[in-house]
């Protein structure tokens, strides 16, 4: 023991120490974000808010942001000119051609996985799904790093018609959880106490008072969980910021223009929810698994999602939102550039596109670059880790500190993912 006479044992220390003596290097795993050696350095001014869109099925690229003009490949789909010099999106995208100044393309995605539940998963986590855990998505990494803008409601929020939220707080305190709404329309329901708010207070204070020795004796994370679940639903039932939740509030012209529809809607709900300063929403798409009768269905899918983007961006500009508020456009893998017998278009991870928007991006480009039939990544291969990575760096979130799962197995909040900076001013 007289190694460690004279020393200021530190943790710190300790581990230093005891990582010389058995060989090992498992420090940078051991501490806290604080400790450990920084990598990538943090942005200097990130996004505040995001607003992920996600197309549940695998949108196809070639029918979007990837056409391939003159090749078989591209079936009936003509392209357009944007309202950048030099740079094409399908004729179906209208309305965003006008916004490619705001945009950045990514036409080199590329993953491994080609199942919808394994290929979601992994967008959303940058981990393989696993039974023994749940990994943690970008809305609840961003709450734990960053905490909440306001804190009356809730930072963290899905909306979308699945019954399943993959990214969502996983093995993280239930606090860092989404709250699902499944109808953009309908608000939150039944949030108002339906008594006096004096004799739901008193309440409560009887509620805590019985329960104060269980909690004193049991001071553990799901307790404490469990209290602090009420402390929120009271602040939120008590909040002049509800309305954020409530479109009835915007005028009709403005519903219109996002679209009368749920995903166009809940682009509008996503705008209110972050002028209101909610961190993290996630706004689902689905009905892009276009194995059949792909150039019937995709017109209809892709006019929703052209209106309710392009007056997201319109609105967000418009408001000064836009610079500091990050919107990501993603979906779990592109469509085979080749087109079926039934006139579709099957799974294809090897190469597709996602796009970001606002946030300060380096908008006005295309980034990366498929072969001349869109089959194979040419130039700029990003995996969904490294996307993850760059989405999380433009909004603040360190790619390089280290948090433990409760098995003490260390996680980042994109794998081993690289964040692409240069895409970001």
């Amino acid at each position: 023991m007289n190694l460690f006479r004279n020393q200021d044992l530190t943790r710190r220390n300790f581990m230093t120490t005891a990582s010389s003596l058995l060989g090992v290097s498992f420090l940078p795993n051991y501490l806290g974000a604080e400790e450990a050696k920084a990598g990538v350095p943090l942005r200097k001014k990130p996004a505040q808010r995001l607003i992920f869109l996600y197309m549940g099925g695998g949108m196809t690229h070639l029918d979007t942001f990837d056409t391939k003009p003159g090749h078989d490949n591209q079936g009936p789909v003509r392209e357009i000119k944007t309202n950048v010099p030099g740079i094409r999106v399908s004729e179906y995208l209208p309305g965003l051609s006008n916004h490619m100044d705001k945009m950045c393309v990514i036409n080199s995605m590329s993953s491994r996985a080609g199942a919808h539940e394994q290929a979601r998963y992994l967008m959303h986590t940058s981990y393989e799904q696993r039974a023994t855990i749940k990994h943690p998505g970008i809305g609840a990494y961003m709450l734990k790093y960053l905490g909440k803008l306001n804190q009356d409601l809730p930072g963290n929020v899905f909306i979308g018609g699945n019954s399943r939220i993959d990214g969502g707080a996983g093995f993280f305190e239930s606090s860092y959880e989404p709250l699902a709404i499944n109808n953009p329309e309908s608000g939150l329901r039944n949030i108002r106490a339906r008594f006096n708010p004096t004799d739901f207070r008193n309440n409560l204070d009887l509620a805590a008072e019985l329960d104060g020795g269980f909690r004193k004796k049991y001071n553990l994370k799901a307790t404490r969980a469990y209290t602090s679940m009420y402390k929120d639903a009271v602040r939120l039932m008590e909040s002049e910021d509800l309305k954020a939740f409530d479109l009835s509030i915007e005028s009709e012209a403005t519903r219109e223009m996002y679209g009368d529809n749920p995903f166009g809607q809940g682009c509008l709900l996503a705008k209110r929810l972050v002028q209101h300063d909610v961190r993290a929403i996630e706004v689902t798409y689905g009905g892009w698994d276009t194995h059949q009768n792909n150039f019937i269905s995709v017109p209809e899918r892709t006019a929703v999602l052209d209106q309710a983007l392009s007056a997201l961006l319109t609105d967000l500009d418009r408001t000064g939102l836009l610079d500091s508020t990050l919107v990501v456009l993603s979906t779990e893998f592109g469509r085979t550039p080749r087109i079926n017998q039934n006139a579709g278009r099957d799974h294809y991870p090897k190469a597709f596109s996602t796009v970001l928007a606002g946030g300060r991006v380096n908008g006005g480009q295309k980034f990366g670059k498929t072969d001349a039939g869109g089959e194979e990544v040419d130039e700029g291969e990003m995996s969904p880790q490294d996307f993850n990575a760059t989405i999380a760096w433009g909004l603040g979130v360190s790619t390089d500190r280290v948090v433990m799962s409760p098995s003490l197995r260390p996680f980042k909040v994109a794998h081993k993912g690289k964040p692409n900076t240069g895409l970001f001013a």
